[in-house]
């Protein structure tokens, strides 16, 4: 089940455009959090922090308790803007979680035993249809991820909604099918021997005019 993780933020007077790149001049990144019917909430963060969350993978379904002003808030990371040069954070919005309610997420989709698994050892691929599963939960119950379990899977296995495990009462967004998640597939044979091209018209005809000339040259040079 995933862990809540708490974010030091300083509190931000001014919103817009101008009072964004002020903050960003401060060398930190400025952020926002909204929802649950209330005020939305203006801060400036730690570059720092922000790429350490980044870079762990599945930010999108962690749970955040964002600390300013001596009060916190729990919340979702739910978009991050990047400069399109640096490629480094610009904006950070949170979405505050309100009491009691469930919410909307993408868990991140992992396979165990990938390295034993008998397709996968026999030469098959393991063909993923879908990396993440959007699903409906409660903030205290939203996994770090789903597990599905390739330890007995053969070439022509396909792995379903049905065969991820941990799923702690998350549901999800697609409904009223068991739909794949992986399958094992056959590996593709590539023939290595090149197919010769049968001689067209004008070359089969070639051909023939010169087998009828040969006799003819050998009867003169006879003569």
């Amino acid at each position: 089940m995933v862990q809540t993780i708490r974010i030091e933020a300083e509190a931000r007077e001014q919103a817009g455009k101008g009072a964004a790149r002020a903050t960003r001049r401060q060398g930190l990144v400025p952020a926002v959090i909204y929802g649950a019917k209330k005020e939305a909430t203006l801060l400036a963060l730690d570059p720092r922090v922000v790429m350490k969350e980044l870079q762990k993978g599945g930010w999108q379904s962690h749970l955040y308790e964002v600390a300013v002003n001596g009060s916190a808030e729990r919340c979702l990371m739910r978009d991050v803007q990047f400069h399109p040069v640096t490629d480094r954070p610009i904006h950070v919005d949170f979405q505050r979680l309100a009491p009691g309610s469930r919410i909307r997420v993408k868990v991140p989709v992992t396979f165990l035993h990938e390295d034993t698994c008998p397709g996968i050892k026999a030469g098959g691929v393991l063909n993923v249809v879908r990396r993440e599963v959007e699903v409906m939960a409660d903030p205290d119950s939203v996994p770090e991820a789903f597990e599905v379990d390739l330890a007995e899977a053969t070439i022509g296995d396909s792995l379903r909604w049905s065969a991820v495990k941990d799923q702690f009462g998350a549901k999800p967004v697609i409904v009223g099918r068991d739909f794949m998640i992986a399958s094992i597939a056959a590996p593709t044979v590539v023939d290595d021997a090149a197919p010769v091209a049968a001689p067209g018209p004008v070359e089969a005809t070639k051909q023939k005019a010169a087998a009828a000339a040969a006799p003819a040259k050998d009867a003169k040079k006879k003569k």
